[in-house]
């Protein structure tokens, strides 16, 4: 297998991976229902229809990740998700430890991490537009 594959492949289970994790907590604030998502960006001085963006930055951009459809946006997409996570909910956390050791934000700052690294990576040849 040469390096030009690897590296496709490597970039679809990147995509597919976050794609799917992140939206598997989409799929939970969607069952749970959007009022405690809106009470919180309300409680933080925004507008409450800010608040469903977490359908886009959860849902959309996890969907454009994994089917590799403007997979780059949908990176974008979950990146700035993240950013609202970490600012709406998870502030308080930056300098705290989890209770075996990690750092208490380790997933957001691995999704943010991964979604960036897609957004400037690309997806790869095994996606539905290669952009």
């Amino acid at each position: 297998m040469n390096s030009t594959t690897q590296h496709n492949i490597a970039k679809l289970i990147l995509r597919v991976t976050l794609g799917l994790l992140v939206m598997l907590h989409g799929a939970a604030k969607l069952k749970g229902g959007m009022a405690g998502i809106i009470g919180l960006v309300e409680s933080h001085g925004l507008p409450g229809f800010i608040g469903y963006g977490v359908l886009i930055g959860e849902l959309l951009g996890p969907l454009m990740l994994i089917v590799g459809f403007h997979a780059r946006i949908g990176a974008v997409l979950v990146a700035v998700n993240m950013l609202f996570a970490i600012a709406l909910v998870h502030m308080g956390e930056l300098g705290r430890f989890n209770g075996q050791g990690g750092w208490a934000l380790e997933l957001q700052g691995m999704f943010l991490a991964a979604a960036v690294a897609l957004s400037l990576l690309g997806p790869g040849r095994f996606s539905a537009n290669q952009r």
